[in-house]
């Protein structure tokens, strides 16, 4: 018996017909299909069910693509280290100014880091998305793994904020991983329901709201932005304003009167997260690697060009994650994707120079937890004489290096690099820790 039925992601599938016949049908039905609706519809053979050799689905999903793209890991990786490297500086009184975050207004090497990595997980969410609709997964399963992924990293942030010493009436609710865990599921609930071209308009909107809110809309109970009170003050304003009255300061960043990865900035900050999705869409749809690698330098420059310019009205402000900030992180980020695309999968160089970015790109979530705790019972252990053991540990270097900036690096670099041995491990056994 011959049926037509329709999959939960909107397209159709044909069973109880021969195979030739069923493809035949499938080819003529997606070739319909894409007429009417665009490229987003294509042709899908799936393998997971029982009748797969008896039935092909047409849905709205992107035209395969390579599983791994190898820029995508080393860009990662790259950005995970520098990001334990900023973290862990021997002596944070004699850190390069690049290495250390920008005080208030201003962006650095040390800001980039974050939003690159939030772009970095919007384009693999796309990749993954994709392929789980293609083995014809349901878009509510796929967001309720989201949901679950989310949960666990936001556990897992809290228990980062927990060290070194557990107290619940100083936890710190907010944070870097709670702030990854927001737009792992955002990011992915867009996706699933919203065509391309609708989430750049949402994008834009959250930029341009974002800009709005923080320069139009008076500060409760303090005043105007640029009138009253000046604009982007520390203080004085929205994010901080709202993170004062969600949150106790004993809940805050280092107890203070705002948190730099509070709920208000955590918006943009799923822009961000956007524009590495609608990266992620371009990758899966261009037809050709050297259009995707065009593709990467056009959105690079227009962020970096747009970003720079907006900066004049709305500066660079990593605490507030501006819509400037985004931008421009957006276009760095960006750019430096495509260089290791055009490098990696174009050229199909760079294996062994970049070997221990692939290293921890593979595992970026472990390592970073790794470093995290590390860091935390180095700082917590103390000696009889009452130092630290970290400061123990680098006391020689300092002694040893006349310069004090370039032994407070030295002392980051070699934690990286211990950082980087059990990765090494578990990357030459392929095992890779996912949540």
């Amino acid at each position: 018996m011959k049926t037509l039925g329709r999959t939960a992601e909107g397209g159709y599938i044909v069973t109880g017909i021969p195979q030739t016949a069923a493809t035949r049908l499938a080819r003529y039905a997606s070739d319909r299909f894409a007429a009417l609706r665009g490229p987003e519809v294509m042709m899908t053979v799936d393998s997971a069910t029982p009748d797969a050799r008896d039935s092909i689905a047409v849905g709205p999903v992107p035209a395969k693509r390579p599983s791994r793209i190898e820029s995508l890991d080393a860009l990662r990786g790259i950005t995970i280290a520098v990001m334990i490297l900023v973290n862990t500086s021997g002596d944070g009184a004699h850190t390069y100014r690049f290495l250390s975050h920008s005080p208030w207004n201003g962006c650095t090497l040390a800001d980039v880091v974050f939003p690159c990595f939030l772009l970095i997980i919007g384009v693999s969410l796309v990749i993954s998305v994709s392929g789980r609709l293609r083995r014809g997964a349901r878009r509510a399963q796929i967001l309720r793994q989201a949901l679950k992924r989310s949960a666990i990293l936001f556990a897992l942030g809290l228990a980062v904020n927990t060290l070194p010493h557990f107290d619940w009436h100083t936890l710190r609710i907010f944070g870097v991983l709670q702030r990854i865990a927001i737009c792992s599921f955002i990011g992915p609930l867009l996706y699933l329901w919203l065509r391309p071209k609708t989430l750049l308009v949402v994008c834009v909107v959250i930029l341009l709201g974002y800009w709005v809110l923080l320069r139009w809309v008076p500060v409760p109970g303090l005043g105007m932005p640029g009138v009253q009170i000046p604009f982007v003050d520390p203080y004085a304003n929205m994010p901080a304003w709202l993170d004062r009255h969600l949150l106790p300061a004993a809940h805050l960043y280092h107890h203070s009167f705002y948190d730099p990865e509070g709920l208000l900035s955590t918006l943009p900050a799923i822009a961000t997260t956007l524009l590495g999705v609608l990266c992620g869409v371009w990758l899966q749809w261009a037809a050709m690697p050297h259009a995707r690698a065009r593709g990467l330098l056009v959105a690079a420059l227009t962020c970096l060009i747009g970003g720079l310019l907006w900066s004049h009205w709305f500066p660079f402000n990593k605490r507030l994650w501006t819509s400037s900030f985004v931008l421009w992180n957006g276009g760095i980020s960006l750019l430096t994707f495509w260089l290791l695309f055009w490098y990696m999968d174009l050229r199909r160089r760079g294996a062994r120079l970049l070997y221990p970015a692939l290293v921890f790109g593979t595992n970026s979530l472990a390592v970073y937890v790794l470093s995290e705790f590390l860091a935390a019972a180095l700082g917590a252990i103390h000696l009889r004489n009452g130092v630290s053991l970290q400061q123990w540990l680098y006391q020689p270097l300092a002694a040893g290096v006349h310069n004090r900036h370039i032994a407070a690096l030295t002392y980051a670099v070699l934690f990286v690099a211990l950082c980087f041995v059990p990765m090494l491990v578990l990357y030459r056994r392929r095992v890779y820790i996912k949540v």
